[in-house]
């Protein structure tokens, strides 16, 4: 150590310094300087913000990372992306790949596997790539129409003002809460009803069992009525004043005679004069008729 001057000891630290610094610079980028993954390489006419040591995903799984971005001068449009993939993923012929980005402004790269499970994308290989725009690309579509929106929103709002301005409003709306205060007075009055129904259902259902208890002993006793015998009896009596109606229309007996005879009817009434006649007389000379002296004398 004695041939270690103090100079050459800061050089050392200095140096071992760096390189930690440089290894660890990138390690947070996500590089991994002794990886042994396969290398490919991606196509892009638009890389969207996509960074050295941005993600690889296969179906959600981190599967590689971005090494290196070149852009083609010559042909412009072209980026060329160099990522590592790990060896252990096979990449079926045909497969894709996407940059997406979500709302937080992260990008990623996101394979895209074909079905084709007989030929693979070797290392070193060129993968066709795209953009995915996610959420934000909905977003952005959505704008145009968003603008086209805009006159018909601002229409909409004037109106809403308009119509909150309208005194009549509020008093439609005092008049709602005038229903609303009469439905709490109506909905209590309306339990207190079903309160004293309930009350008094009970004793409603009893009388009515009673009544069918009656109405049931009723008709027991009807169907114990002898009712043939009844109308029997009735058509009894109907045949025997149907007879006597035929006899007092008829000639013959003396109720028919009396009823039919105009001769009994005309002697009936001169005898009705006769004895009207002899009460007259009477009453004007009682003494005629009546004949009374003490010495026995007869008045003429």
């Amino acid at each position: 150590m004695k041939y270690f001057s103090k100079e050459v000891r800061i050089g050392l630290v200095a140096i071992a310094g760096i390189v930690v610094l440089f290894f660890g610079l990138k390690y947070l980028k996500g590089l991994n300087l002794f990886s042994t993954g396969n290398k490919y390489y991606i196509e892009f006419t638009d890389i969207s913000g996509l960074t050295v040591s941005s993600p690889v995903y296969a179906d959600g799984y981190k599967v590689g990372v971005v090494k290196k971005i070149e852009y083609d001068y010559d042909h412009r449009g072209d980026i060329n992306t160099e990522v590592e993939i790990d060896q252990n993923l096979r990449i079926p012929k045909g497969s894709s790949a996407e940059i997406v980005s979500d709302v937080l402004g992260n990008v990623k790269i996101n394979m895209l596997f074909s079905n084709n499970p007989r030929e693979r994308i070797l290392p070193g290989e060129r993968i066709q790539g795209g953009i995915n725009s996610g959420t934000l690309g909905k977003v952005a579509d959505m704008v145009p129409a968003i603008e086209k929106m805009l006159p018909k929103l601002d229409s909409i709002l004037t109106s809403v003002n308009t119509l909150l301005a309208d005194p009549a409003l509020a008093a439609s709306l005092h008049n709602v809460k005038t229903i609303t205060s009469n439905l709490t007075v109506s909905t209590r009055e309306l339990n207190v009803l079903m309160a004293q129904l309930n009350r008094d259902v009970p004793g409603m259902v009893t009388r009515a069992n009673g009544v069918l208890d009656n109405t049931n002993k009723l008709t027991r006793k009807l169907s114990d009525v002898d009712v043939e015998g009844t109308m029997n009896s009735v058509n009894a009596t109907l045949n025997n004043v149907r007879e006597l109606s035929e006899r007092l229309n008829s000639n013959e007996g003396t109720l028919g005679l009396l009823m039919r005879d105009p001769s009994l009817y005309n002697n009936l009434n001169s005898t009705m004069r006769d004895a009207d006649s002899l009460m007259i007389n009477l009453k004007q000379h009682p003494k005629r008729y009546v004949h009374f002296s003490v010495f026995g004398k007869k008045d003429k």
